[in-house]
């Protein structure tokens, strides 16, 4: 539902009329939010939606000449489809990412580790701006390590309707079992689970791994699963440089009390967002949100999105006499 809001919003304080396709797994609470929409006023005609399976839907809205943009949330490979279906028309895309965390030497290690704790695992993991590889500088790395995985086993995980509860299950067993199939790849491919690493049905624990190939999936894709994991860096350089080592760029995040460290940082990292102590997971409505390589085009955000959304005109006057 947030992510419907943020295109509804903007879209209809831009004027235009909206056809809404929410995800196939997720639909009840777009309808949900249109059905609220139409109660509370909003023109029956500037709001459609289509329910159903992307693979058979999304050619017919994409290609439509009477749709002026295409705005869309989702994985890389169904952003170059639409692209290449598209034609002549405005495209928005937030694509996903594989965020990167540097946690430098003197950072404020409580706060680090329960940032980075909250922001690979609270929404099991399903966040495109999930922490997802947490470059660990090796003078702090065991400490870190140490307080991360005894914070990480405190998550109470089961059903997200009990007060208690950090953390609930995926959205389908067999996003589970993908997760769970990149770990065991991860692990034969030399990888050690540090904790976790276990799926009940479309639960997947909480998972810490370190060692981790940079070969195996889990390290080069978008896991969109409650799995982190760690490397110890020694460089700031070549921590910036691992960070920008794959095709996504949407946030990044550095823990650090230099103020000339955490710049250095934020204009070396290629990604649209650097978070200066706080995870990658921070994420404001008058941010200008989105990534560059393959995590997307295009800015959403309140201001940004109304902005995207509309087609300027420029109107002149002559006002001279004769």
């Amino acid at each position: 539902m947030n992510l419907v809001a943020h295109k509804l919003g903007p879209a209809f304080a831009a004027g235009n009329a909206v056809i809404l396709k929410p995800a196939t797994v997720t639909p009840l609470s777009a309808l949900k939010l249109a059905d609220l929409l139409l109660k509370a006023g909003l023109p029956p005609k500037a709001l459609q939606v289509l329910t159903g399976p992307g693979s058979e839907l999304g050619e017919s809205l994409v290609t439509d000449d009477r749709v002026r943009m295409v705005s869309f949330t989702g994985g890389v490979e169904t952003g170059k489809k639409i692209a290449q279906l598209a034609g002549i028309k405005k495209i928005g895309m937030e694509l996903g990412s594989n965020s990167p965390v540097i946690v430098w030497k003197d950072a404020h290690l409580d706060k680090a580790v329960s940032s980075c704790v909250s922001g690979a695992f609270w929404a099991a993991g399903q966040n495109c701006i999930g922490v997802q590889r947490l470059y660990i500088h090796r003078d702090i790395y065991e400490v870190f390590k140490e307080e991360f995985i005894a914070q990480t086993k405190r998550y109470k995980i089961g059903n997200k309707l009990e007060e208690n509860c950090d953390m609930g299950p995926m959205i389908t067993e067999d996003e589970a079992k993908r997760v769970e199939n990149w770990v065991t790849e991860a692990k034969k491919k030399g990888a050690i689970i540090l904790t976790g690493g276990r799926r009940n049905k479309a639960i997947m624990e909480p998972t810490v791994l370190e060692n981790v190939s940079t070969d195996a999936t889990i390290h080069r894709q978008e896991v969109f699963g409650p799995v982190v994991n760690f490397y110890p860096i020694d460089d700031i350089d070549d921590a910036i440089q691992k960070a920008n080592s794959l095709p996504y760029g949407l946030h990044a995040a550095v823990f650090t009390e230099n103020i000339n460290l955490a710049l250095k940082a934020a204009y070396s990292l290629d990604c649209g967002s650097v978070i200066i102590n706080d995870s990658t997971d921070y994420r404001l409505d008058s941010m200008p949100f989105g990534g560059v390589k393959k995590s997307g085009i295009g800015r959403e955000g309140i201001k940004f999105s109304l902005q995207e959304m509309t087609e300027p005109k420029v109107i002149c006057f002559d006002v001279s006499e004769g």
